[in-house]
């Protein structure tokens, strides 16, 4: 549901364009997104590995990337095991120049730039909204925030230069109703509802599609605080109509679906998947 805590300096890429280039990419198989290409932040475990195994199961040829080399490493080893094209690259969203390496391989072993899944984020902070330090609410925003924003104008040009693309943020349910103790954070994903907005007549005129996904509580580490309490999950499920928490493939295949033709007449929308949990501003 939520990020790792950036640390200064983490995230510089590791791996030359030749090493990337040796390493070799599977063919993609033919589905919706036959020959696309997509780059997906944050896509080593939980919701955004799910996602790009998602992409890559319909036929895209997937970037994936994280802070960590040995995440990246796990994580393109297992997808190539499963007949997937893929490859990766460590990308630490919030330092500009490895945001734009990120795109540079991209273009480098691809030729261009279909798809973008921004779904990197952090939460530093538990507990009263007040509480919290102007370098907490720096370092969210930040990432959570500005960073997307970046690397949405990153990809935007190239995407142009293909005729078009599709751009999904993954935000979380707690835009429309913050979580307790996580208000800096909820404010963020309220920013990114905010953004898509913003930016869906801008992109229109470009033929991009940007839209968000807000997830509610999905079972990952990253929102273990939230589900592996008891009393704290016997509470959120009386919220829920579907008598079950959520699991990172419940969001995938809603983003293909964003990414793909069957979603051309959709711009500027927000897709909750929360097992329908109040999500309304």
């Amino acid at each position: 549901m939520w990020g790792r805590l950036a640390r200064p300096n983490a995230g510089i890429c590791r791996l030359p364009w030749g090493s990337l280039r040796a390493m070799g990419t599977v063919g993609a198989s033919r589905g919706a997104l036959a020959d696309k290409v997509a780059l997906v932040t944050a896509s080593t475990e939980g919701i955004g590995f799910a996602i790009a195994q998602r992409l890559a199961q319909d036929g895209a040829y997937v970037v994936l990337s994280s802070r960590k080399q040995r995440n990246v490493d796990r994580a393109v080893a297992e997808l190539r095991a499963q007949n997937l094209s893929v490859s990766g690259t460590v990308c630490h969203v919030g330092q500009a120049e490895d945001r734009e390496r990120l795109v540079a391989m991209a273009l480098e072993r691809h030729g261009g730039i279909d798809i973008l899944v921004s779904n990197a984020a952090v939460n530093p902070f538990f507990g009263n909204t007040l509480d919290a330090t102007e370098d907490v609410w720096n370092k969210i925003l930040q990432i959570n925030v500005t960073a997307t924003a970046m690397l949405i104008g990153l990809v935007v040009p190239h995407m142009e230069k293909r005729g078009g693309g599709s751009i999904v943020i993954v935000s979380s349910i707690a835009g429309y109703s913050p979580f307790p103790a996580l208000g800096p954070y909820s404010v963020s994903k309220t920013a990114l509802l905010g953004l898509t907005k913003a930016l869906a007549p801008e992109l229109g005129a470009r033929n991009i599609r940007i839209n968000t996904l807000a997830p509610g509580i999905i079972q990952t580490k990253f929102s273990a605080a939230l589900w592996k309490d008891e009393a704290m999950k016997e509470k959120m499920m009386e919220n829920l109509r579907v008598q079950r928490l959520g699991l990172p493939s419940d969001c995938s295949g809603i983003i293909s679906f964003l990414c793909s033709p069957d979603a051309s007449y959709i711009t500027g929308e927000t897709v909750v998947v929360g097992g329908g949990a109040p999500s309304r501003l």
